[in-house]
């Protein structure tokens, strides 16, 4: 399924942390991720220079429509030709289209038409990119690291983010625009031979979607999931603000309450997972991109603990990314803090997602993953309606940081609940829908919440976000199944 597969991961001795295996895709990642910083740095700069301040704004959102329109089939893709294979084509890309308008830049001055159709190229692949990023963990470490991958990807974002914005503006003051996105396309290059040489293991035969086990949990080709042990509901609220820095849902689908994703995964019309997912020549009738698209939301819909984690995301994000963004920029205006004392805001943030997702590096697993969760949501909801009411700007950073580090927990949680209980063959698609709900729908809150404060405040508007983002927790409480996931020891 992916080119050069080798050596399974499972099963691994040595702890995540200290697997040189996992240690060079965590490089490759970390690498690529500095770049799109540098990117964004560098495409935002050009964009100002070369137009006026709506024409760089259209420029800067050209990438969304595709990135939103394409994702779910982006998630079928990682599926079909295997994540890393994906992800290292998808890098390829990037780091060309980077380079050829860095290179353009330098040579003339062509207007805006090249930054656009590189915001459409970026947009385009991110649509695969990011669903076989979020696939590709469970492949590289055995299912009892996912909890302490999901922090170590959460600590690269947030290196990331400290990293890539200074030396975007760093490449721009040496060299303009053109020096940044060289220097962006030289750290997505610095990916590609790290990815390269990471190992990754196969599908296992009874992981692969409505193969092997499809009698074992009572479903034949009439059974629906519902009937299996796997078929369950939800995702996790955090990735959509950022604050989740890197819980990638796909792998989720396999171990809730001791049930065994090969089970849960039975009986989509008896095909063979190696017909889903573009398995071997000869293995029985390909299905079509279509057909895989169709099976994987129904397996979402049907299960029991991935329907109710999804629906909890989006609940969470909903609340969380409106306040976070516009609201905390109205917020800060409002208070007189400034731009320095919004900055010190999300500085308190960062650190406090920082912290979680160091937690659970050093940690490894947390007993009673979906209860904390769950908690962590409820919490880090009293925290967002409680950031509105700070008396000063010291309190503002402190509730930032309890915001950062419970949204952060609550994401790592349900990140890892969805690489560990997602069938391993339809991690993609699991983790495009996760995409697409913080992604594609959660940001549209951010113009609601602008529309709201400037007609009844800061204060009231952050209390109904709170509450809807507290709604994702009393979704995973009340969800029997989910309330009980644990991750795999």
């Amino acid at each position: 399924m992916t080119a050069t597969l080798m050596a399974a991961p499972a099963a691994t001795a040595r702890p995540a942390h200290r697997d040189g295996n996992v240690l060079r895709w965590l490089a490759a990642y970390t690498s690529s991720m500095v770049g799109d910083s540098v990117y964004y740095i560098a495409l935002s700069w050009a964009a100002v220079q070369t137009g006026s301040a709506s024409q760089a704004g259209l420029v800067m959102s050209v990438s969304a429509l595709p990135r939103a329109v394409l994702m779910l089939g982006g998630g079928v893709i990682a599926d079909r030709l295997g994540p890393r294979r994906v992800v290292i084509g998808s890098d390829v890309v990037r780091c060309a289209a980077v380079l050829a308008v860095a290179a353009l830049l330098f040579l003339s001055s062509p207007g805006l038409w090249p930054l656009a159709a590189l915001a459409f190229v970026f947009g385009t692949v991110d649509a695969v990119f990011m669903p076989a990023v979020g696939a590709l963990p469970a492949r590289v470490t055995s299912r009892d690291q996912l909890a302490r991958v999901q922090g170590m990807r959460g600590l690269a974002i947030r290196f990331a983010s400290v990293v890539g914005g200074p030396l975007g503006g760093l490449g721009v003051a040496v060299g303009g625009a053109a020096a940044a996105f060289g220097l962006a396309g030289l750290l997505i290059a610095v990916s590609v031979p790290l990815l390269v040489s990471v190992r990754v293991g196969e599908v296992p035969t009874d992981d692969r979607a409505g193969g092997g086990r499809a009698g074992a949990a009572g479903g034949g080709a009439g059974a629906g999931l519902e009937d299996t042990a796997g078929g369950r509901v939800g995702a996790g609220p955090h990735d959509a603000a950022g604050a989740l820095a890197g819980a990638g849902p796909q792998d989720t689908v396999g171990a809730l309450a001791g049930a065994r994703s090969q089970d849960t995964a039975g009986a989509l019309g008896g095909a063979g997972a190696q017909d889903a997912v573009g398995g071997k020549p000869g293995d029985g009738p390909r299905s079509t991109a279509w057909s895989d698209l169709v099976s994987g939301l129904r397996y979402i819909r049907r299960h029991r603990v991935l329907a109710p984690l999804m629906l909890a995301i989006a609940l969470g994000d909903l609340g969380f990314v409106g306040p976070l963004n516009v609201g905390l920029t109205l917020l800060a205006d409002e208070r007189g803090w400034g731009a320095s004392g919004m900055g010190a805001v999300l500085a308190g943030f960062g650190v406090g997602a920082g912290a979680a997702s160091l937690l659970l590096t050093v940690r490894g697993r947390l007993p009673h993953a979906g209860q904390v969760a769950a908690y962590a949501i409820l919490a880090g909801s009293v925290a967002i309606g409680a950031l509105a009411f700070a008396p000063s700007l010291v309190a503002a950073v402190g509730t930032a940081v309890l915001v950062g580090l419970l949204a952060g927990l609550s994401g790592a949680m349900c990140g890892a609940l969805l690489q560990t209980q997602a069938d391993a063959a339809y991690l993609g698609r699991v983790t495009a829908v996760s995409g697409l709900v913080s992604l594609g729908f959660a940001p549209l809150s951010m113009p609601l919440s602008a529309a709201a404060i400037g007609a009844w405040g800061t204060g009231p508007v952050f209390v109904v976000s709170a509450a809807v983002c507290g709604l994702g927790g009393v979704v995973a409480l009340l969800v029997r199944d989910l309330r009980r996931a644990e991750l795999p020891k």
